[in-house]
C-alpha cells in the first residue's frame, strides 16, 4: 500500500509542478529572468513515444509532455484540481486502488473477461466495492472497465499519466468517469466506469449488433459532441487527439461518454493559434493541416467529428480495403456527394433502409462537410456543432 501512496504523491507532485511553471510563464511578462528556469524545466521534462493504431508521423524535436496544466475547466460539472487555503493540492474522487484488488475483481485477468484491446493494452470487466476500493464477487458491487498496460505494446507511463491526469480533473457527464487507478512498478491500470453497449465502432462495424436507428446515431453525435465542446471550451483548452469511433463510448441508453485520452494535449494560449507537436493519430481521421505541418489545433478534433458524421451517415469505415485491396478513405469516396441533395442517397446506410428524415440526412452531411473542410478555418467550432446537432 505504501508503494501506491508514494507513486500517489508523485502525481500529485507531477500536476502541482505544471501549475508552478504555468504561473511562472504568467510571470515572465513582469520578470524576465525567470525565463531560464522555465526553459530548465521544459528541456527536462520533453519525451517521445510510439503508438499503435496510431502513427508518429515527423521526428522533428521531442514532444514536451502532453498533460494538462490547471486549473483546466471553467464549467460548473468540470472538477478542477485546486489549492485549499493552506496551500496543499487538492485531487478529485479517483484513487489509488492495490494491484492484487484488481487480479481479483478480473479472477486473475482471466482472458473470459476481457471486454476490449487497445494500443495500451487489454480492457478487462471486473467487480469491486465502489467504497472500500476491494474485489468484488462477479455480478455484485460496481461493475468496472479495468485498463491494463501491456509492457510489450506502443505505448507506455508517459500516455498512462496523460490519460489519468486529465481525467483526474475533469467531471462530465459526456466524458468517461475515471473511478480508481493503480501504478505498482511494472504494474499501470486504470479502472473506469462500465460502459455496457460498448464502443460506436462496434454498433456500426461488427456483425451481431443491431443497426442503429436514425434517432440513436443522432443522439450519439450529440453526447459525442457535447463531450468535446466541454473540452474545448474549458477555460484551458484540452484537444481530444485521436477521436474516433472506436473513443465513443456507449451506456444503456445509448448516451456517449468519450474514452482515451492518452493523447490529448493543451491547445494553445494566448495569440498562439496552435501548438507544434510531432503528428499522432487515426489514419482516416487526420486533419490535414496536422498531418502535413505538426501543427494542432481543436480544429483538428473538429475534423475527426466530421468523419464520424460520415461514418454515422454511411455505416462505412474511415478507411477500409476495396475489392482490390487498395485503402479506400471515406472522406474522399463521399465529399462529391455530400453538397448534392439528389446524391446524398449514395452515401447513406442501406442498413437505415430508407428510415431517416431527409432533412435531417442534408443538414448532418452539410454539417460533416464544414468540418471536412481542407482549411482549418472555414470549420465550425465544436459548440456551433452542437448547437446544429441539437437543433435536429
Amino acid at each position: 500500500m505504501s508503494i501506491i501512496y508514494h507513486n500517489w504523491e508523485r502525481l500529485v507532485r507531477a500536476t502541482l509542478k505544471k501549475e508552478e511553471l504555468r504561473e511562472l510563464a504568467r510571470a515572465h511578462s513582469r520578470d524576465p529572468s525567470l525565463s531560464s528556469i522555465s526553459s530548465d524545466f521544459s528541456s527536462r521534462s520533453s519525451f517521445t513515444s510510439p503508438l499503435h493504431d496510431h502513427f508518429p508521423v515527423n521526428s522533428g524535436s521531442p514532444e514536451a509532455p502532453s498533460g494538462p496544466s490547471t486549473p483546466l475547466c471553467s464549467r460548473d460539472e468540470s472538477l478542477p484540481i485546486r489549492r485549499s487555503d493552506d496551500g496543499i493540492l487538492q485531487l478529485p474522487i479517483a484513487k489509488p486502488i492495490l494491484f492484487k484488488e484488481l487480479q481479483k475483481a478480473t479472477r486473475h485477468f482471466r482472458p473470459d473477461t476481457i471486454v476490449g484491446e487497445g494500443g495500451f493494452g487489454p480492457v478487462f470487466k471486473g467487480w469491486i466495492n465502489e467504497l472500500t476500493l476491494t474485489a468484488a464477487k462477479p455480478g455484485s458491487g460496481m461493475t468496472v472497465a479495468i485498463k491494463k498496460w501491456n509492457p510489450n505494446g506502443f505505448q507506455g507511463f508517459n500516455e498512462w499519466m496523460t490519460g489519468v491526469s486529465y481525467l483526474l480533473q475533469f467531471r462530465h457527464p459526456n466524458l468517461i468517469k475515471l473511478i480508481a487507478y493503480c501504478n505498482e512498478g511494472k504494474n499501470l491500470l486504470s479502472v473506469y466506469e462500465f460502459m455496457p453497449k460498448g464502443s460506436l465502432d462496434n454498433h456500426l462495424f461488427r456483425r451481431g449488433h443491431q443497426c442503429l436507428s436514425w434517432a440513436t446515431r443522432i443522439k450519439v453525435a450529440v453526447g459525442a459532441a457535447r463531450g468535446l465542446s466541454f473540452l474545448h471550451d474549458a477555460k484551458k483548452q484540452v484537444i481530444h487527439r485521436s477521436f474516433k469511433t472506436a473513443d465513443i463510448l456507449l451506456d444503456e441508453e445509448f448516451n456517449a461518454k468519450l474514452s482515451d485520452f492518452d493523447f490529448a494535449k493543451d491547445g494553445p494560449s494566448g495569440d498562439a493559434t496552435h501548438v507544434s507537436t510531432r503528428v499522432m493519430g487515426t489514419s482516416g481521421y487526420v486533419a490535414p493541416e496536422y498531418m502535413a505541418t505538426g501543427h494542432l489545433s481543436g480544429k483538428c478534433d473538429v475534423y475527426a467529428f466530421g468523419v464520424v458524421l460520415l461514418e454515422l451517415l454511411s455505416g462505412r469505415r474511415a478507411t477500409d480495403r476495396s475489392t482490390d485491396h487498395k485503402i479506400q478513405n471515406l472522406v474522399d469516396w463521399a465529399r462529391p456527394y455530400l453538397s448534392k441533395k439528389k446524391k446524398l442517397y449514395r452515401v447513406m446506410d442501406t442498413k437505415l433502409e430508407g428510415q431517416y428524415p431527409q432533412e435531417g440526412a442534408v443538414i448532418v452531411a452539410n454539417l460533416a462537410l464544414q468540418c471536412l473542410s481542407h482549411e482549418p478555418k472555414s470549420r465550425p467550432c465544436m459548440a456551433e456543432v452542437l448547437a446544429t446537432l441539437e437543433g435536429l
